[in-house]
């Protein structure tokens, strides 16, 4: 990995990680027509360089998490069902995680469901996220566990779980931002320990690409952030089910032609 490629996939992660678009979806991807051969560090960067984007929401929210104690008793509740899945499913996300045509449906399939979601769930209650119930917390939870499918999205599914538990839109994708940090710190954490425990260590230019690609993310997500509250708040998701369908349904024509996207 060079430092351009390095950067891309910072931008491609600052961009879609907070937006209902697949930001795993759009990494493998990414990795696949730059043709970055798989390696222990590659596929690390691709989960370590998450971090600057979770720096992102502690910046742009930071009063938020001085609010009070429930704030944190809740995050920890919505964050137990995937985390609990992701362990027990490990191999098998592992497994999905090499298949484009799984992320290219489910690219579809979402891109299909935030057509609807607007219309679906359009009587609010909810407008600040501090407001919802333990329960609501964990039934959020419950639908970030869909993001285990590579293509789904995890902002999707949790934004759609608060709209469904009465959240306005708004409130759902904060909530969703939230929820991001723990998830992500936890993702990243167990990925460096098994880097190590697999008997890898960082080269000093590792650790400058690392630096970089989460400097360059956590710039680009604070951009993101700020520019998908505004599009969301006044146009809904519809735009972005459009985009997940034509770039899903880009990817299977380019599977069935014969083409061969090699997911690291």
């Amino acid at each position: 990995m060079n430092y351009i490629q390095a950067i891309i996939l910072a931008i491609i992660e600052g961009l879609t990680e907070f937006l209902p678009v697949s930001s795993t979806g759009h990494m493998i991807i990414g990795s696949a027509v730059m043709g970055l051969q798989p390696s222990a560090f590659v596929k690390l960067f691709l989960i370590v360089i998450q971090l600057g984007t979770i720096l992102s929401v502690l910046v742009l929210y930071y009063k938020r998490f001085f609010r009070s104690l429930s704030f944190y008793y809740k995050l920890i509740i919505a964050a137990i069902p995937a985390s609990l899945l992701g362990v027990l499913l490990n191999d098998q996300i592992d497994a999905l995680l090499e298949s484009p045509m799984t992320v290219a449906v489910m690219l579809v399939v979402g891109g299909v469901v935030l057509l609807f979601v607007d219309k679906w769930f359009n009587k609010p209650a909810i407008e600040d996220s501090d407001n919802i119930s333990y329960k609501q917390a964990f039934i959020i939870g419950l639908y970030q566990c869909l993001a285990l499918i590579p293509g789904t999205s995890r902002s999707a599914s949790t934004i759609v779980g608060g709209m469904t538990q009465k959240l306005t839109r708004k409130a759902a994708a904060e909530f969703s931002f939230f929820l991001a940090l723990p998830m992500m710190f936890g993702a990243s954490l167990i990925k460096v320990l098994k880097f190590f425990k697999d008997g890898n260590t960082f080269t000093s230019e590792e650790i400058k690409l690392l630096v970089v690609g989460n400097l360059v993310g956590f710039v680009v997500a604070i951009v993101a952030i700020k520019t998908f509250i505004n599009i969301l708040t006044k146009y809904g998701f519809k735009a972005f089910g459009w985009y997940r369908i034509v770039l899903g349904v880009l990817i299977i024509g380019l599977l069935l032609s014969g083409h061969e996207l090699n997911i690291i």
